[in-house]
This record gives C-alpha cells, sequence and structure tokens, in this order.
C-alpha cells in the first residue's frame, strides 16, 4: 500500500550575491517548503520594501493593471522571471506613457465638465426674457432662482404645492425658479434648505442668454465632448495594445516583490543567508544539482532525514505530509486534506476514497443518461472547454461517478427516468443466462412479491459495502499504528486488533445464524467478550505497554465507569457504523421514486410527445441531477468522514505547501 511520499529537509548556506537567484529557483521549483515561518521584519525597520524601485514598480503596475480595467487577469507567472535592467527601463517607459495618458484624460473630463456645466447654466436662464429686477420688485411674490440636486425636484415639487410654484429652467431638473407669497418665505426657505438649494447671484437687469452666446457654448460644449471621447478611445486602444507587455513586466515585479519579502526575512550573516526546508526525497538529488550548477559551486548543501532532525524527534515540528497520484486519484485528495491531513509515513488513504466514492455514488444515482451528463460535462471541464474556475481540476471525479452512474443506470434500466430505452440491452444481456427480461435489477417497488426481495437485497449490499469501508479503516489504523512502533494502539482499543475481531466476529456469527442456521455456541460468546474486553477495558494494559505509571491514571473506580461507558460506545458505534450504510440502498430506491416521479408528471401534461411533456421531462431531469446529485454526493463524503475517516484520523499531520510565487 502507498505511503505519503517520503521527504528530507535541506539546509542552503547562500552568499549574498546569489540569495536573489537562489529564492527564484526554489520559487519556480513549486517543491520546497521552509522548515519554520520566516522571522518577521525587526520593529522600526526602514521597510525596505517601500525603498525598493521593484516594489515601486509593482505597485505602479498594479494601479495601472486596474485602472485599465481588464476583466479576466490572464498572467502566467510561471513564463516570467526576476526582472532585469531592461525590465526596469520597459516599466518606467510604460508607466510614463501610462501618466501621460492619464493626466490629458484628466484634462478632458476637466475641461468637458466646465463647459457642460457653462452650457447647462446658459441654457436654464435662457427662457428668462423678463428681466429679474421686475420680478424681484413684484409686492405679492418671493422668488428664489438656484441649483438642487435633480433627483430632489420631485419631492420639492410635491412638498411645495399649494404654497409655492417650482418651475423648471432649462432641460433638466438642476435650475430651478421658485415662486412663492411673500408670507410664506420663511417657510420657502427652509423647505429649499432641506433639499440643498444653492442660490444663484442674478445680475438685476439679466434677460436672458443671447442666442450668439448660447451657439458659442453649444460649439464649445460638443468639442469637449469630442475630445473626452478621443481620449477615452485612446486609453481602450492603449489597453489593448500594451495588455501582453503589461502581464508579462507584472509577472516579473511580482517576482521580485516576492523575493525581496523572503530575503529579508531569512537568518543571515553580512554574507552569507541560510535556508533550511523540506522537498520530496525523490527530487532531492536533482534540486541540489541544479542549485550547485545555478551558482557556480558558491552554495553549501546539506540533506537530512526526518530522524536527524531535533524538531521532529521532540515532537515540536511535524514531517509535512506530500501525496503522490496520477491525476484521477489526485483530484480527490482536497476531500482528504479538507478533514486533515495524514501523519507523515502513514497509509495514504486517497485511493480508497477514490475507488469508495465513486463506487458508492453510482450506486446512489444510478441513471445511464443522468451519468452520461456528468461524464460529458467532466470531459469538457478537462478539455477547458467549460470552464468553472477551481472546479476544473475535479473534472476526473465528475467522470468517474459519471461512469459509475451510467453502469448502474443499465443495471436497473433507468435513462433520464424512462425504461424503454435500454429495454433491448436488458434484454440480451439476461437472455445470456436464461429468459430476457428487462431491467436487469428492478428497484422500484412493485406488486410482484420478488421486488420486495430486490430491495432487501439492495439494502444487504449497501450494508456488506459499509462492513468492507469499516474493515479498511479499521486495517489502515492497525498498519499505521504498528508502523510507528504504537503497539497497544494497534492491538488494543476500539479502533484496533481488538475492536476489529469484535466486529468481524459478530458479522461473520449473524452470517452463520442467517445462512447456515448455526446456534450460538459458548466459544463465540468468549470470544466476543474478550475482544469487547480488550476493546472498551484497554486503559491500563494500553499505558503497561507504553511503560506509564500509574496504571489507573485517575483510579479504579473511574476506570471501571468509563470503561462501561466505552463498552457502550463500542457496541453502538459498530452497530451504527454498519446500518448508517442502508442509507445507500435507501438512496438508491429514492432516486428511482423521484425518475418516476418525473415520468407521471410528463405523463399528466401529454406525455413525452408533447412541449409540455419535453419540457417537464427536461426540467425535472436537471432538478434531478442538481439538486440530487448535490445530496448524494454530501451523504457520501459524510460516510467517508464519519465512518472511514473515524477508524484511523485519530491525529492529523501537516500538509506539504511548498513556496512558489504567486500575482
Amino acid at each position: 500500500m502507498a505511503r505519503t511520499a517520503e521527504m528530507k529537509l535541506l539546509e542552503l548556506m547562500v552568499l549574498k550575491n546569489d540569495i536573489s537567484s537562489v529564492i527564484e529557483y526554489i520559487g519556480k521549483k513549486e517543491n520546497f517548503q521552509f522548515q519554520t515561518k520566516l522571522k518577521e521584519s525587526a520593529a522600526g525597520d526602514s521597510s525596505e520594501d517601500s525603498l525598493n524601485v521593484d516594489s515601486q514598480f509593482y505597485e505602479s503596475l498594479s494601479k495601472a493593471y486596474t485602472e485599465l480595467g481588464y476583466e479576466e487577469p490572464n498572467i502566467d507567472i510561471k513564463n516570467c522571471n526576476a526582472p532585469v535592467d531592461d525590465d526596469r527601463k520597459k516599466a518606467a517607459d510604460f508607466i510614463a506613457a501610462y501618466t501621460d495618458l492619464k493626466t490629458r484624460i484628466a484634462e478632458a473630463t476637466d475641461e468637458a465638465h466646465k463647459v457642460n456645466d457653462a452650457y447647462k447654466e446658459a441654457m436654464a436662464f435662457s427662457n428668462l426674457k423678463v428681466s429679474y429686477s421686475e420680478l424681484e420688485h413684484l409686492s405679492f411674490l418671493s422668488l428664489r432662482i438656484g441649483r438642487i440636486p435633480e433627483n430632489q425636484y420631485e419631492d420639492l415639487k410635491e412638498r411645495l404645492e399649494g404654497s409655492a410654484v417650482v418651475i423648471k429652467l432649462g432641460n433638466d431638473s438642476s435650475h430651478i425658479l421658485v415662486a412663492s407669497s411673500k408670507k410664506g418665505r420663511f417657510a420657502l426657505d427652509a423647505e429649499l434648505k432641506n433639499h440643498n438649494f444653492v442660490e444663484l447671484e442674478v445680475p438685476s437687469d439679466f434677460k436672458g442668454v443671447p442666442e450668439s452666446a448660447l451657439k458659442g457654448l453649444e460649439e464649445k460644449k460638443a468639442e469637449a465632448d469630442k475630445v473626452l471621447e478621443e481620449r477615452i478611445t485612446e486609453k481602450t486602444n492603449f489597453a489593448e495594445t500594451h495588455r501582453a507587455q503589461l502581464e508579462h513586466l507584472l509577472g516579473c515585479f511580482a517576482i521580485a516583490v516576492q523575493i525581496e519579502a523572503i530575503t529579508s526575512r531569512l537568518e543571515s550573516t553580512e554574507l552569507v543567508y541560510r535556508i533550511t526546508g523540506w522537498i520530496p526525497a525523490s527530487e532531492t538529488e536533482n534540486y541540489m544539482k541544479g542549485l550547485d550548477e545555478l551558482t557556480e559551486g558558491r552554495i553549501a548543501i546539506r540533506a537530512y532525514e526526518p530522524f536527524e532532525v531535533p524538531s521532529v524527534m521532540s515532537g515540536k515540528e511535524q514531517v509535512p505530509v506530500k501525496l503522490q497520484h496520477g491525476k484521477f486519484v489526485k483530484s480527490f485528495e482536497r476531500m482528504i486534506f479538507s478533514y486533515g491531513s495524514p501523519i507523515y509515513g502513514a497509509i495514504d488513504p486517497t485511493p480508497f476514497v477514490a475507488v469508495f466514492f465513486t463506487i458508492l455514488f453510482g450506486i446512489m444515482f444510478g441513471d445511464c443518461g443522468q451519468g452520461l451528463v456528468f461524464l460529458i460535462a467532466g470531459i469538457l471541464m478537462a478539455l477547458n472547454i467549460i470552464k468553472v474556475g477551481g472546479w476544473n481540476k475535479f473534472a476526473p471525479i465528475f467522470m468517474a461517478i459519471g461512469i459509475s452512474s451510467s453502469i448502474m443506470g443499465l443495471l436497473t434500466g433507468e435513462f433520464f427516468g424512462t425504461e424503454t430505452v435500454l429495454e433491448p440491452f436488458a434484454e440480451w444481456v439476461t437472455g445470456l443466462f436464461g429468459t430476457p427480461r428487462a431491467p436487469i435489477l428492478k428497484l422500484m417497488p412493485s406488486a410482484d412479491p420478488k421486488s420486495i426481495y430486490v430491495m432487501f437485497g439492495v439494502f444487504g449490499v449497501a450494508v456488506a459495502i459499509g462492513f468492507v469501508i469499516n474493515t479498511c479503516g479499521l486495517l489502515l489504523n492497525i498498519i499505521n499504528n504498528l508502523s510507528r512502533k504504537r503497539f497497544a494502539e494497534a492491538f488494543l482499543g476500539k479502533n484496533g486488533l481488538a475492536g476489529a475481531v469484535f466486529f468481524w466476529y459478530v458479522i461473520a456469527l449473524v452470517l452463520r445464524i442467517v445462512l447456515a442456521k448455526h446456534a450460538v455456541a459458548a466459544y463465540d460468546i468468549i470470544i466476543i467478550l474478550v475482544s469487547l474486553f480488550f476493546a472498551a477495558f484497554a486503559e491500563p494494559f494500553e499505558r503497561a505497554a507504553n511503560h506509564e505509571k500509574p496504571l489507573f491514571e485517575n483510579g479504579f473506580g473511574t476506570y471501571l465507569i468509563s470503561g462501561a461507558v466505552e463498552l457502550i460506545e463500542v457496541v453502538s458505534g459498530y452497530l451504527s457504523n454498519t446500518v448508517s450504510f442502508v442509507r445507500v440502498g435507501a438512496f438508491a430506491l429514492s432516486h428511482a421514486v423521484l425518475n418516476f416521479t418525473i415520468l407521471t408528471l410528463t405523463e399528466m401534461v401529454g406525455g413525452q410527445g408533447t412541449i409540455g411533456g419535453i419540457i417537464v421531462l427536461i426540467a425535472g431531469n436537471a432538478l434531478i441531477i442538481v439538486l440530487e446529485g448535490m445530496i448524494v454526493a454530501i451523504q457520501v463524503i459524510r460516510l467517508q468522514y464519519y465512518e472511514f475517516f473515524s477508524k484511523f484520523f485519530h491525529e492529523t499531520g501537516r500538509e506539504f505547501k511548498p513556496f512558489k510565487f504567486e500575482i
């Protein structure tokens, strides 16, 4: 059985002149994890990053990238290198060109706003043909001319209805003339203030804006708008023509910034830096050779086995865990690490998870047509025809569950809920062994008395799969503890050999009673009681095996009580762990019932040959694929976590997370 990848600790002594190229090498290789957290920058340090030219370039380029509005970043940092002088010159030229463009856009925008505001003001008073002084001297009227926010015009008009008249000046609602009686002017001023009214100073002899002035302003407005539009078009063109260069420069300077950040936090003397980190043992030789060639021999490297590292041997540090798989099994790794990392040197549970997940999902979601949907979706995701972000890496899972669901669908005769499409295949297969019939395995309950046997058979298969999964978990726990020389944990306790013997023997006894009609013998009771005793009352024996004293840590009375509780937990735990897999059969049956329900609804609206029937059939299958697919996936994960992982995942390790450059 495959174990986690062997690791080694590398200690690098690097000259100051080589440190940047060495860290770039480490980041590009993406297989080196620093041993411990890097030290924080010293308090009061003069922040080299703020003074570093490359950092300033990176900040300016990042800001430009955001302002240019690229929708989907497409920066491949793996194809970038730390910047050289030519890159810095290109970055400076780009920033200068972009800054000049921004300045011209800002000037054009400012000019356009000024001209537009002037034109608005002029248009607002273009219809005022009577001199303002004549209007203001009316003994019975109080007049106000000014600006308000456009979105407040309707509210102001409504509030002043009956007490004042509000008149638009111009084509929008921002400039207004308000007239009220003299006695209501105080209430008017209060309401205007609440609506952010800004009164305009109007000359007493003002009678409107001459046509020639309006025309001149209109021409100037059109010219300013045209210039602004040209600048915006220039920005769009600039973004299109400079995108590749900008993304490449961003990648280069992102590497420089991260190199500087790492360098500033390494242990060092005036001339030498010390780097320690974990690396897969299989890659150590090539890694060391590459570093030696890079520095032309100006580097000291030493490799340590985990048992040679004091912090590991004392238990202060865990060796990081790396799993090594092909594409299919690798797609299930996140399911492992979302629960926790295995212990270094333990058996890798990922292949078991991949197989169990695929089989259980297929049984619970058996439909050939719906399975093909998952299969096709997985293929399209693998080819990047369908892009769903980080989900594309799970394409092998979609293909696997698609195949397993399709196989189960062939057995049950389900094809998007219908049972007629696959009848020829079922009759051909069954005909090879006797009388042709369809489907091969009928899950849908019916009046036929034999259907009850099929249903119980499905539940029996589900429980049998649960037995296999529980057994694998127990074996992994026993083997892992033996390899770590933890013999007490391997042989005693509910998940050790004692608990396993109890579980296996009870299952075997039940099968003997049911299938062979055997009676319970004395030796059966003895084996069950002895194994159960060492599973539940293992504490003093474990402490004796580990040379711990006293044997009863909290006294004999407490030991008896805790043992009794553990006894109940062992029995109930194994019972629930086994019965829990009945849900696999229940979901298989419920899936058949859901398909039958969709078909029934289809027939109620006219059948599969009508538009209504087709809509119901498509919508129903889509609902089953999305919602039931999610529910089944959650249930399978739950079975893996609680019934399988709980047998051996009693402590977690440390996931291998190598340093790599990011954008």
